[in-house]
């Protein structure tokens, strides 16, 4: 059951992501191109180790389940409690300049796009409408240069 539970909630978050007044509205507004539904994806995977299975083109965002918390707290039910989700928005650049500006930019969409989704999202799933964002160090992979941002969220769950 953990399984649906987290992979559920990621095909949310990815529908929320790619919808059209999801990201790409909010990065149309801000004249930083758009994302391309099959640049958002549902896994949890390395950047190096995606470069060496595929093509992949950037930015490029992973939405994955990290954790899953059954806390009981409606005991009626078979799970009540959350779902720590991470959405990574990684890109790359053959140069440094503008790599973390183009990075920010990318993340805003994503969380902008979070932020106005809070509330109920059906089947058992519901987001207060929080969450945290750290940025790693730029590293070399990618076309030359990677770096990613993580957003840490959290959804509720409450479901049979």
């Amino acid at each position: 059951m953990t399984q649906k539970i987290g992979s559920a909630i990621s095909d949310q978050i990815i529908q929320l992501i790619v919808a059209p007044a999801g990201a790409n509205a909010t990065l149309a507004a801000l004249s930083a191109g758009t994302l391309d539904p099959a640049q958002v994806r549902a896994q949890n995977v390395a950047p190096d180790l995606m470069e060496r299975s595929e093509t992949v083109n950037y930015p490029a965002v992973n939405v994955y389940c990290e954790k899953l918390v059954n806390a009981l707290k409606e005991k009626s039910r078979s799970f009540s409690g959350s779902a720590q989700m991470m959405v990574e928005v990684r890109h790359s650049s053959d140069r440094l300049e503008g790599l973390q500006d183009a990075l920010e930019l990318y993340t805003d969409a994503v969380t902008e796009t979070l932020s106005a989704s809070r509330g109920d999202w059906g089947n058992g799933m519901f987001y207060a409408g929080g969450y945290e964002v750290s940025f790693a160090a730029v590293k070399h992979g990618g076309r030359n240069f990677i770096q990613t941002a993580k957003i840490a969220l959290e959804i509720g769950v409450s479901i049979n």
